[in-house]
């Protein structure tokens, strides 16, 4: 897993995160960070696993769902980058998903 959009590999199905949502990630505490860093790995399998489902008025943009965070990704080329990372009751709230705070 790598932290930015523009990480320049040539790795199929890579996960990148925005720099916000590598920074929220990096403030969790060891366990919930351990857990959520396993169910982005699991976005680079073939066919990505987890509790998926599309973000209802954002196209192309998806939810995956890890205990009580909610990690919002889209796919850039080869690459699924995850733009938002909060808890769930956040995660809806933010006008602009990218990571803006």
């Amino acid at each position: 897993m790598q932290k930015g959009p523009n990480d320049g590999g040539d790795e199929t199905g890579r996960v990148v995160l925005h720099p916000v949502a590598g920074k929220y990630l990096n403030r969790l505490d060891a366990r919930d960070r351990e857990r959520v860093r396993k169910a982005l790995k699991d976005l680079e399998k073939e066919p990505p696993e987890g509790n998926i489902k599309p973000v209802v008025g954002m196209e192309g943009h998806f939810r995956l769902t890890i205990g009580n965070y909610r990690a919002i990704f889209e796919r850039r080329g080869p690459h699924i980058v995850v733009t938002c990372l909060d808890p769930r009751g956040q995660v809806y709230k933010k006008k602009n998903m990218g990571g803006k705070r």
